[in-house]
């Protein structure tokens, strides 16, 4: 049933949550593996076997956005995949059934926004508290095209609180409770919101933290797959990190 249900949250929010856990796993490192320092696969959950191998993800063509991802030992305490996303989660940007809420719609698909150039993901998996999984994603972007990317989403928060619903490749999930949530990002602007993401029965509480510094567009995301209905925020040292290698990559 616990597989199952994380299967079917593949159809509502990014695998790359899961990327650290290997989307049935556990954030520890394998015993005896020396972490890949720009990130790796988490060994599988214990008592599961047959797990398939998962390489690393391709470099960016941006040698700055590359820069900006995080690497094995930036965050200590969790465990960093640079894996590429399960291969039977769909691909491209959802679609939502209202217009004001396309913009929500478009966070959750491979890329934050259709405008950005490049994209570079990772999976963090906590090893300090069980189950938190985490999405990160650097975006390179024209600044006006970023501008407009935070504008619309503060706009569309506003605007579908009482939810949509979202299709990607004929699979469909809703996004219930859309709130903006308080949230410290040290970045030139910033959007946070929480939603409850659901599909066949399963549903998880989702927080959501996006920032834009300069033309640079960073998406956080975290849930708990361990207990999907458990409330969860971006941890604050993940975004401050994020950040920080964000501007140090220039």
């Amino acid at each position: 049933m616990r597989m199952k249900a994380r299967a079917t949250m593949v159809a509502l929010v990014p695998c790359l949550l899961f990327a650290a856990v290997g989307c049935s796993g556990s954030p520890a490192p394998a015993a005896g593996r020396s972490p890949d320092p720009k990130g790796s696969a988490a060994a599988p959950a214990p008592g599961a076997s047959g797990a398939p191998a998962v390489s690393a993800a391709p470099k960016a063509k941006d040698a700055t956005l590359e820069a900006s991802a995080f690497r094995q030992g930036d965050l200590p305490g969790y465990q960093i995949s640079a894996q590429g996303k399960n291969p039977n989660a769909p691909d491209g940007q959802p679609q939502a059934d209202k217009k004001a809420c396309q913009p929500l719609a478009d966070v959750m698909g491979d890329k934050p926004d259709p405008a950005a150039h490049e994209t570079v993901n990772r999976g963090i998996g906590s090893q300090k508290e069980a189950g938190l999984a985490v999405s990160a994603s650097v975006s390179s972007y024209d600044e006006s095209d970023a501008k407009r990317v935070l504008s619309r989403l503060r706009e569309a928060v506003a605007a579908c609180g009482a939810g949509f619903t979202a299709t990607v490749q004929k699979q469909t999930g809703s996004y219930r409770d859309v709130k903006a949530t308080p949230y410290k990002a040290d970045g030139d602007e910033s959007v946070s919101w929480t939603t409850t993401a659901a599909a066949a029965g399963v549903s998880a509480q989702v927080h959501l933290v996006v920032v834009r510094e300069g033309d640079r567009v960073v998406r956080l995301m975290a849930l708990n797959v361990a207990s999907a209905d458990k409330k969860v925020l971006v941890p604050q040292e993940v975004s401050d990190k994020q950040l920080e290698k964000v501007r140090k990559a220039g």
